[in-house]
């Protein structure tokens, strides 16, 4: 990748493992709103708001568990955090919602339903596969997952 913004040097590898790292804060997240928010019999928006929520707090807690190892401060490690994963984990939690209401009876399924966890399962999915494309654009043009990438091994990259 280049200055003028290509991402034409940017792998595919490189931008499934970012939204990999964004995806397993924000299936947290999401997957402890969903539960709790069926648990407590929330109407069905209580309980995506919660999902929503809660997967930020935890994709933002991920990255920023990692950038605190590496020494930042919790001022700067929550800029990192904020810089690196909001538009990755905005874009999941949009596509995996969505996906979650278009299956009919899913947010009304209960906790022992197969239904609520293959429907959950598959949000998780999809949301992976159409967010890896987004944080390739964004990597290449050192946005998104780019921003946390030197803290993770240690030093500058270029």
């Amino acid at each position: 990748m280049d200055q003028h913004g290509d991402h034409s040097g940017v792998t595919w590898a490189a931008a499934a493992q970012a939204t990999l790292h964004c995806l397993t804060g924000c299936a947290i997240g999401e997957v402890l709103g969903m539960v709790i928010g069926t648990a407590l019999d929330l109407h069905n928006g209580a309980t995506v708001v919660l999902s929503i929520a809660l997967a930020f707090v935890f994709g933002y807690a991920l990255t920023m568990r990692g950038v605190l190892k590496a020494g930042l401060g919790l001022r700067a490690a929550l800029g990192v955090a904020l810089a690196a994963d909001t538009v990755s984990i905005a874009v999941m939690e949009v596509v995996d919602n969505a996906f979650i209401l278009a299956v009919p009876g899913a947010m009304d399924a209960g906790l022992t339903s197969a239904l609520f966890w293959l429907s959950l399962a598959g949000s998780l999915v999809v949301a992976f596969v159409l967010t890896t494309p987004v944080n390739r654009w964004m990597i290449g043009r050192g946005r998104g997952h780019a921003v946390v990438h030197q803290y993770h091994h240690g030093g500058a990259h270029t």
